[in-house]
């Protein structure tokens, strides 16, 4: 009887998963290439130790990326790297510097988009930094979570994960005792999570060229949010609820002057006519193109005290599919931008998720037992730098593959355990 193995999907597949003594050497050197760039941000000599142990344990198949298993892996004391991830007297700052210049160096296109999206990590008990019963997106309910914010970079040539914070509720901001125990410091205080994504925009917009900003309708239906991407004058497409109350400024009921009054968004769309959907491919998915379509009107919106903003364009985008998803968005893109740039860039934000779920699977991202704020974020940190150099190996591979310098199944070799690989050697 024949084995699974030998079954003709399952040799290509392993076929694929062969690893050349020449791909371990390429990626080796990728590596130590990577860290003599990144080492020298951490400024003292036992701290670029352990920072380059914890990126080659978290770049390798370690099913649990915490210092544990780490350091067990690396034949190293456990709690020396657990001081240096928990409570490490580094700076944060400089290593996600440099990788925000590296960023720009590699992918930096006039046309990227600025990206900002919330995650939630589940936690049992309540002892870590901002754990509390709050909405959390990955079980898509109320449960006990850590929520945090990051922001990427998306552009032609690919895309990165620049920088993340840790989300401290209110009531959580006000408990003294929380604060002490998970020692948060003293200039941190309660931010909505909006604010949050303009800080982490703001220290980014800057410094990466880029067309847009997108996020979900945790920001587009904060009318501050949107005021302040114009006041910076940034343009964006952000969903907004469906039930989003819209006065439709193409329409006059009743004769010259007078406005129609304000509607939900889904009922405004379910009014159109076939004639006013346009279709657009706005990717390649893993099935072939994906294909949405989609309709426009110029509207006004409400603030949250009830007062009508300025003029800005509603779109809905309805997905080609048999049950179709559909997203509203708001943007303030001029009218001679086309409708299709408009649905592409909102179209980007799959690359957040992808980044997201590429930091939990490959990296450990949730992987991580540290409760205290310095802690959370030098994880973070660790975990930023982490994956980004698998994107750089991504575009390594591809584009060797383009100039056909790469052998048969190199796309599918997962680069960076090669190199950690090669470096333990």
């Amino acid at each position: 009887m024949a084995t699974l193995l030998e079954h003709p999907e399952a040799q290509a597949l392993l076929h694929q998963a062969e690893v050349s003594p020449e791909t371990v050497r390429r990626c080796a050197a990728s590596l130590t290439a990577y860290l003599g760039r990144y080492l020298p941000r951490f400024y003292r000599a036992e701290h670029r130790a352990h920072a380059e142990t914890i990126l080659k344990g978290k770049l390798t198949a370690l099913q649990r990326k915490t210092t544990e298993p780490i350091a067990t892996q690396a034949r190293q004391k456990r709690r020396p790297l657990q001081l240096f991830v928990g409570a490490g007297g580094w700076d944060d700052d400089a290593p996600l510097a440099e990788l925000g210049r590296h960023a720009r160096a590699e992918l930096a296109d006039a046309g990227g988009v600025l990206i900002v999206d919330g995650h939630g990590a589940p936690k049992k008990g309540d002892d870590s930094c901002g754990v509390a019963r709050q909405w959390c997106g990955h079980l898509g309910k109320v449960d006990n979570c850590q929520v945090s914010y990051f922001v990427a970079y998306a552009a032609r040539r690919g895309k990165a994960l620049l920088g993340g914070r840790l989300y401290l509720p209110a009531h959580r901001a006000a408990d003294a005792a929380h604060r002490n125990k998970t020692h948060v410091p003293e200039g941190v205080v309660f931010q909505e999570g909006w604010r949050i994504a303009l800080g982490l925009i703001g220290e980014h917009r800057a410094a990466l060229p880029h067309a847009w900003v997108t996020g979900d309708d945790e920001f587009g239906r904060a009318s501050a949010f949107r005021a302040r991407l114009r006041f910076w004058r940034e343009r964006y497409v952000l969903d907004v609820p469906c039930n989003t109350l819209v006065r439709d400024l193409g329409a006059r009921p009743g004769g010259r002057g007078r406005r129609p009054p304000f509607e939900a968004a889904d009922a405004w769309a379910a009014r159109q006519p076939k004639g006013r959907w346009r279709t657009f491919r706005v990717r390649d998915g893993e099935k072939g193109p994906l294909r949405v379509r989609a309709c426009q009107q110029w509207v006004q919106t409400k603030d949250e005290d009830g007062c009508v903003g300025p003029r800005e364009r509603l779109l809905v985008i309805r997905s080609c599919e048999a049950r179709p998803r559909t997203w509203y968005a708001l943007s303030n893109a001029k009218a001679d931008v086309p409708l299709a740039a408009c649905v592409r860039a909102h179209g980007e934000r799959h690359r957040m998720e992808e980044l997201l779920q590429e930091a939990q699977g490959e990296v450990g991202l949730d992987h991580y037992e540290v409760r205290s704020w310095v802690g959370w974020h030098h994880h973070v940190t660790l975990t930023l730098l982490a994956l980004w150099f698998l994107q750089l190996e991504k575009l390594r591979v591809a584009k060797k593959k383009s100039a056909g310098e790469g052998a048969p199944g190199a796309a599918a070799v997962h680069p960076a355990a090669a190199a950690a690989a090669a470096q333990r050697a």
